[in-house]
């Protein structure tokens, strides 16, 4: 079965993307394979927020994020309520027809 969502990149332009939900990859790495500018300096451990993404449409669909996640995000300037780090979200079901958009990962 494929899933279905839409990406925003940091100009808003945004991409539909749909894969098979089946091929056990992060939000991260997907994007990263998408050739969105994605730094993932920690190669998704949740140590660096460089994936960090916001999410505009299923963010309850999403399992809660753990506290490492929660910690590193707390370090950024720009995090919201919808923040996500991608390499914590990983491809399955879940996102059918979630929107994410790309957020500078600049930390102060």
């Amino acid at each position: 079965m494929n899933i279905t969502f839409t990406v925003a990149d940091r100009t808003g332009q945004t991409q539909t993307l749909e894969l098979p939900d089946d091929i056990n990859l992060s939000l991260m790495e997907v994007l990263k394979a998408s050739d969105y500018p994605i730094a993932a300096t920690c190669g998704g451990m949740a140590l660096c927020a460089t994936c960090h993404v916001e999410v505009l449409k299923g963010a309850d669909q999403l399992l809660a994020p753990a506290d490492a996640e929660l910690d590193m995000l707390d370090t950024l300037p720009n995090a919201t309520p919808q923040s996500r780090l991608a390499c914590q979200i990983r491809l399955n079901e879940r996102l059918q027809d979630a929107a994410f958009a790309l957020m500078d990962t600049t930390l102060s």
